[in-house]
């Protein structure tokens, strides 16, 4: 082996900062460029974003929903699960069997846009409204997770927004929260008895796709994750089913294990505040409301989920009550 030179140990870190200098925006642009979204700003460590692996909207949102009528939608079956959303006496479904391939539904309400999103890693269907300081907006999915969660993107800024945190963590719009809405997460039959005018989601999205089979196998029954999140409480089974509550910057989780062994509705207080939870154990859902019996908008999400962005969380246990 030749021995370096002291000239040669002078050159070497010469060369290094000239081409750092020279390629300095590149350098940077590398570091905070990921699948095309400039992390500089990240309220999250750049470090602890995944790619998913499909390149920014190669998972695409449904950006014209077209809606059917309850006795048209002959491709759900009874038990099929679903995101129901009712806004003043106009309710919609959006079947999991279609979320599992597009995660993003940019839809209105009565002229008021809204963005249902489904994260399948998670177990999480949440609803927004999409009018940001006056702007209806609409959201894709970018390709990115965090905590193993979908991470959207608003196409007029490019601003990343995480689901379960419902606020922009880069871009623009960073700190920016959205308003969340009260979404159901239920059984095909639960939700058309409840809502027997109810629009439903269309299979005929204009995408090719086979809805009938998901493509995550039984990931929702396995304990295994794909990606790794900050914190894994192993209180429960990861993939057990939990409401999500957030009251006055408090939260609190309710596992559906827990909730199976009450008698519903049931009263409880949290956050200085009365509530009343519903839980239906046939259909596996469950809502809250308040003292004056509006519905709270809550996740249903998996517990790994919950717990991996909340583990501060008080947990409602069946039997200190």
């Amino acid at each position: 082996m030749k021995k370096m030179t002291p000239g040669r140990l002078i050159i070497y870190p010469l060369l290094l900062v000239i081409i750092s200098i020279v390629f300095k925006d590149q350098i940077v642009s590398a570091l905070t460029q990921y699948n095309g979204f400039d992390l500089s700003n990240s309220l999250i460590n750049v470090k602890e974003i995944h790619h998913g692996g499909p390149a920014k909207d190669g998972i695409p949102a449904i950006d014209k929903p077209v809606f059917v009528s309850a006795q048209q939608a002959d491709y759900l079956n009874n038990n099929d699960r679903i995101l129901g959303l009712s806004i003043n006496g106009l309710a919609k479904a959006y079947p999991i069997k279609i979320l599992n391939y597009h995660e993003i539904v940019n839809d209105f309400f009565l002229q008021k846009a809204v963005v249902i999103t489904y994260c399948p890693l998670c177990g999480s269907g949440i609803g927004y409204f999409a009018d940001i300081k006056g702007k209806n907006t609409t959201f894709g999915v970018s390709g990115l997770l965090y905590n193993s969660d979908v991470l959207l993107y608003d196409r007029e800024t490019n601003s990343l927004w995480s689901q379960l945190l419902s606020k922009a963590i880069s871009g623009k719009r960073k700190g920016t929260e959205l308003e969340m809405l009260a979404v159901n997460h239920t059984t095909w039959q639960d939700w058309k008895k409840q809502y027997p005018n109810t629009l439903v989601l269309s299979d005929k999205t204009g995408f090719d796709r086979d809805y009938s089979r998901t493509p995550y196998g039984s990931y929702d029954q396995s304990r295994s994750l794909y990606f790794p999140v900050n914190q894994l409480n192993r209180d429960y089974h990861p993939k057990e089913y939990v409401l999500g509550l957030k009251l006055s910057d408090k939260t609190k989780v309710y596992p559906f294990a827990e909730l199976s062994k009450i008698k519903s509705p049931y009263n409880d207080s949290f956050a200085g505040s009365e509530i009343t939870i519903v839980f239906d154990a046939e259909n596996r859902t469950g809502k809250i409301f308040d003292e004056n019996q509006n519905e709270l908008p809550i996740v249903t999400s998996f517990w790994f989920a919950w717990m991996a962005f909340y583990p501060e969380s008080e947990v409602f246990k069946a039997d200190r009550q």
